[in-house]
């Protein structure tokens, strides 16, 4: 009953902000149609060549919408759908609006956005923190977790079901807070997920704080991944450093839970005219006995066509202290891109991107 009241009287207190002012509204259409040859080698069932889809960013379709309100205050809401070029098939397991779909009220106050929305991790990891930005066969999802809810085995870029407040951006420094509701009856705390990210930006340097708790079906376990790192833009490169504690949290593109590890991330970025060289080494440390660590190194490279349009490749290697078996999901880790997870320790792609 309390929490019901606050929810009221939050947004009783964005929607007082709006005044009576007439309003004025605006629909963006836009996305993404990414496709490539991607060449993958190391897995059980040897080398796979073929056309992917999405591998820098993964396709999309997506609407957005804001409503003036009237005394700095606006309504806003996202549906984002996701698609794959190379069979025409919708992404996200079917759904018509996976990749984002969320409404809410902004004013000074801030931001409140409900719905299914990226969770803190992938804000903060690949939005800031990763050169490749979690795409090309560089993706420091390869080994690190982008936070995630229990459908999505703990390591999902999305929270389902979930309220999130952004305060408004006050001399450089950011914050949000995002609840996501387990929805399991008689368990408030089943399936919850409860994760913040804090911000500062000045000027070329970058930094970001992200903390992500999502608990399983029974609340009897919960994966938390915490990350901290930044960004400095040294005028010829851009350096970019992270570094993840998780515990029992799912990492990488194994999808299985460890109890205990770390990641740092080192790399790079160097824009020359048309072109961005791109470059990272990601180290993922196993706490646990079973020592399952691993070693990513990636190269990347884009080139713009136009404002919109551009072409990339990438190539990057995991090298695994478990060997690639049937039974070594739980060391062995793939390298895939911003679609996929992939088959081997090995990937190569190249392809063409273009955005609307």
């Amino acid at each position: 009953m309390k929490k019901s009241l606050l929810a009221l009287a939050v947004l009783a207190a964005f929607a007082s902000i709006a005044g009576s002012a007439a309003a004025q509204s605006s629909l963006t259409i836009y996305g993404v149609v990414d496709a490539g040859i991607d060449h993958q080698t190391g897995g059980i069932n040897g080398a796979v060549t073929k056309l992917s889809s999405g591998m820098q960013n993964s396709n999309r379709i997506g609407f957005k919408g804001v409503e003036d309100l009237g005394g700095g205050a606006s309504a806003l809401f996202v549906l984002e759908n996701g698609f794959g070029v190379d069979t025409g098939s919708a992404l996200q397991g079917g759904a018509l609006f996976g990749r984002q779909a969320f409404v809410g009220l902004k004013s000074s106050l801030g931001a409140l956005t409900m719905g299914r929305q990226y969770t803190p991790i992938f804000g903060a990891l690949c939005g800031e923190l990763d050169p490749f930005s979690c795409g090309l066969a560089g993706t420091a999802a390869n080994l690190m977790s982008q936070g995630g809810t229990p459908t999505g085995g703990g390591n999902a870029a999305r929270t389902n079901n979930s309220v999130k407040y952004a305060m408004p951006l006050v001399a450089g420094f950011s914050a949000d807070v995002t609840y996501g509701f387990g929805e399991v009856a008689g368990n408030t705390s089943a399936a919850r997920t409860v994760g913040t990210q804090l911000g500062y930006t000045n000027g070329k340097l970058t930094v970001r704080l992200a903390h992500n708790n999502v608990n399983d079906i029974t609340a009897s376990n919960s994966a938390k991944t915490t990350v901290l790192g930044g960004k400095y833009n040294c005028g010829a490169a851009t350096v970019h450093l992270a570094y993840a504690i998780n515990k029992g949290a799912y990492t990488g593109n194994t999808n299985v839970r460890l109890a205990d590890s770390r990641d740092v991330l080192l790399g790079v970025s160097v824009p020359y005219g048309a072109s961005t060289f791109l470059a990272s080494y990601i180290r993922k440390s196993d706490k646990t006995a079973a020592s399952n660590d691993a070693n990513q190194i990636a190269l990347g490279y884009t080139y713009a066509l136009s404002k919109r349009t551009n072409v990339y490749t990438s190539y990057a290697r995991i090298d695994n202290t478990v060997a690639n078996t049937a039974g070594s999901a739980g060391g062995f880790y793939t390298v895939g891109n911003a679609t996929e997870g992939g088959s081997g320790d090995r990937a190569f792609n190249v392809g063409v991107r273009h955005t609307f």
